[in-house]
C-alpha cells in the first residue's frame, strides 16, 4: 500500500507561499536576518551579493523567505543566463528601448544653478525626456516669488522647484515660505551645495570636507581636498563619477522623485 503522510499542521501555523523574484543585477532587496539592504551585484553557486550605498558588500545564503523586497516577503531564485528584465536607467527606472521624447510639457522643474541642473540630466535625463519635463536652472532663488509669479503655475502647469540647504531658519527656507501654491511644489536637500549630494565613497574622498562660514564653500572645499583651484573642473571631475542614481544620497533621490511625480500627475 502506498504510505500517506497527511500534513498535520493547524492552517494557521502554515507559512504562506512567497514570490520567488530572480536576483537580477541592481535589484535593491534586504536581508530579513540582518537588516543588510543592497543591490544584487553577483549571484553564484547558492550565494547572493549585496552592495549597500556606502559600498560596503556582503554575501548571504539564498535561503527561502530570506529577503524583503520593497517590504514584502520573497525567496531569491538564480537568474537564468538570459536576461529576464528590461535594462533600467541612471534612477533606476526601467528602460523603454526606442522611446521618443514627448512634447515638452507646459509644467517645469527649476533648481537653483548649473551644477544641479547637470546632475540631475546625468541621472533622470532618459525619464524626464519620456515625461517631456524640461529643468531650468535659477542661478540662485533670491527672487523665487517673483519668478514663481511670472510663471503663473496652474493646474495645467505644474511647476516644481528644488532648493539647496532647504533646514529650518535658512535663507532659503524663508523664501520658500513667501510661494504658496497648490500648483507650486518646492522641495530641498540639507546639503550648502549639490555637490554635497555625491556619495564621497563615489568621488573616492572619506567625507566632504567642513567648510567655515563666510569662505565660498567650493573654493574651500578645493583647497580642503589639495584640488586646484578651479570649481569649473573639479565639478566635471565631480560629475565623471555619477553614473547612477547609488552615486547619490537618499536626501536628494527622494526630493527629486517627488518633483517629476508632481508635474506629471494627471
Amino acid at each position: 500500500m502506498r504510505s500517506y503522510n497527511p500534513d498535520l499542521t493547524p492552517p494557521w501555523k502554515r507559512s504562506a507561499p512567497v514570490p520567488e523574484v530572480p536576483a537580477e543585477p541592481d535589484l535593491v532587496v534586504e536581508e530579513v536576518s540582518t537588516g543588510f539592504c543592497g543591490a544584487v551585484i553577483r549571484c553564484e553557486a547558492g550565494t547572493v551579493t549585496l552592495e549597500d550605498r556606502f559600498g560596503k558588500h556582503r554575501v548571504f545564503p539564498m535561503e527561502p523567505r530570506g529577503f524583503l523586497l520593497e517590504g514584502r516577503v520573497v525567496t531569491l531564485t538564480r537568474p537564468s543566463a538570459a536576461p529576464t528584465r528590461p535594462s533600467r536607467t541612471a534612477s533606476g527606472s526601467i528602460a523603454v528601448p526606442g522611446a521618443r521624447a514627448r512634447v515638452a510639457r507646459a509644467g517645469r522643474i527649476y533648481v537653483e544653478g548649473r551644477h544641479d541642473a547637470e546632475l540631475v540630466e546625468r541621472v533622470w535625463g532618459d525619464d524626464l525626456r519620456i515625461e517631456g519635463v524640461v529643468v531650468e536652472y535659477l542661478e540662485g532663488i533670491d527672487d523665487l516669488p517673483a519668478i514663481v509669479a511670472d510663471f503663473a503655475p496652474a493646474a495645467d502647469a505644474r511647476l516644481g522647484i528644488l532648493v539647496d540647504h532647504l533646514v529650518p531658519g535658512s535663507k532659503e527656507s524663508r523664501i520658500a515660505a513667501q510661494v504658496s501654491s497648490p500648483d507650486v511644489l518646492i522641495v530641498g536637500h540639507p546639503y550648502i551645495d549639490v555637490w554635497e549630494a555625491v556619495k564621497p565613497s563615489s568621488v573616492g574622498i572619506p567625507a566632504w570636507p567642513t567648510i567655515p562660514r563666510g569662505q565660498d564653500w567650493k573654493t574651500g572645499v578645493c583647497q580642503a581636498l589639495g584640488w586646484p583651484a578651479n570649481t569649473g573642473a573639479a565639478w566635471q571631475h565631480i560629475l565623471s563619477k555619477v553614473h547612477s542614481y547609488k552615486d547619490l544620497e537618499p536626501s536628494l533621490l527622494g526630493r527629486v522623485e517627488e518633483l517629476i511625480d508632481f508635474v506629471t500627475a494627471p
